[in-house]
């Protein structure tokens, strides 16, 4: 029986859509015969109790706030760990983490230096994943068509150049957190604020308006392409985690041809990145059906009815069937090591 330490929480502003996903991944990996333990990287290793009272809360339709953001990092113990018997004696860790701190590369990079195998992609992909600018700038040179951007600060024509509407964002955070969609000039520099209070660096990118889907990556192979249909103007937080706000299709229904692209492209991000064992890939189609990529999510949600698990659920995998391949995964390159 395989030892699996689900290493979850963190103190990102994604860190109920963390828990309760591990609430799940834990469930699941149970029931296939793993010997789980949890490990709050804001606490240490969960109890029974402590395991129902933070693994049965709900997401919520917003994310902590600054200051419960701020006060869950002076908890924070990422460094300290791999000190934990739990997580030096297992033959795996689970990572069901989300933003910079847990799926940035610095995490993945401690685990690496203490030989510890890990479900998901190292170090170098989390952190080029995790960078929006960085991974924009790569899929330009690997041809992978994104959206125009540019970094803040940036000048009124710099910005200019993108029109109107435009979003702004975050560099290095997921969720769309910190995310506005703005109509005027005007309105920047307030979107801009907002973007900094998640993140030291901002971008500002040309809005595509039309169609959303995304693309589950499970070892080399592209999963079945969804589309999600929000009630606002963007998939964003509220939409992602608060029933009812979005309508999730798998498989898309898109013609065979725009299938395949969005499969390929996915498939490219995902070796452009460096990344490893599975990826989410979104992308926006405009009006002309030509899609432009968007970000690639090395750590995706992972509750049942999440986007990935959606579509590996589209092409035969169920969840636990989904938790038991990414453990092999590791296991197998521990073997192999």
């Amino acid at each position: 029986m395989a030892r699996i330490a689900v290493i979850t929480g963190g103190s990102t502003p994604e860190r109920h859509v963390a828990l309760a996903g591990a609430a799940q991944v834990v469930d699941a990996l149970r029931a296939r015969g793993y010997a789980v333990a949890v490990v709050d990287t804001c606490s240490g290793v969960l109890s029974k109790n402590e395991e129902e009272r933070l693994l049965g809360s709900s997401v919520g339709s917003a994310p902590p706030t600054p200051g419960e953001l701020r006060e869950l990092g002076k908890r924070e113990m990422l460094t300290r760990l791999i000190e934990i018997d739990e997580v030096q004696n297992s033959d795996a860790l689970f990572l069901v983490l989300h933003g910079r701190q847990g799926e940035g590369g610095e995490f993945q990079a401690l685990l690496e230096l203490a030989g510890l195998e890990f479900v998901g992609s190292g170090s170098l992909g989390s952190a080029l994943a995790m960078d929006k600018d960085i991974s924009k700038r790569l899929f330009r040179d690997a041809q992978i068509p994104t959206a125009e951007w540019v970094k803040w600060p940036a000048d009124n024509a710099e910005i200019s150049s993108l029109g109107y509407p435009l979003v702004v964002k975050p560099s290095k955070v997921g969720s769309t957190v910190g995310l506005t969609v703005v109509e005027s000039p005007e309105e920047v520099e307030r979107a801009v604020r907002e973007a900094l209070q998640f993140d030291d660096e901002v971008i500002l990118e040309r809005f595509t308006d039309g169609r959303e889907f995304t693309v589950g990556i499970l070892g080399e192979k592209a999963l079945a392409v969804g589309e999600i249909i929000p009630r606002h103007t963007i998939f964003d937080y509220e939409c992602k985690y608060t029933p009812g706000m979005a309508e999730e299709v798998f498989p898309a229904r898109i013609s065979e041809a725009l299938t395949r692209r969005l499969q390929s492209l996915a498939l490219q991000v995902h070796r452009v990145l460096k990344l490893r064992d599975f990826s989410r890939v979104d992308f926006r189609a405009n009006q002309g059906g030509s899609p432009y990529c968007l970000e690639a999510n090395t750590l995706p949600g992972l509750t049942s009815t999440s986007l990935l698990p959606q579509s590996a659920a589209a092409v035969g995998i169920d969840f636990g069937e989904l938790c038991h391949r990414l453990c092999q995964l590791a296991l197998d390159r521990k073997s192999l090591g």
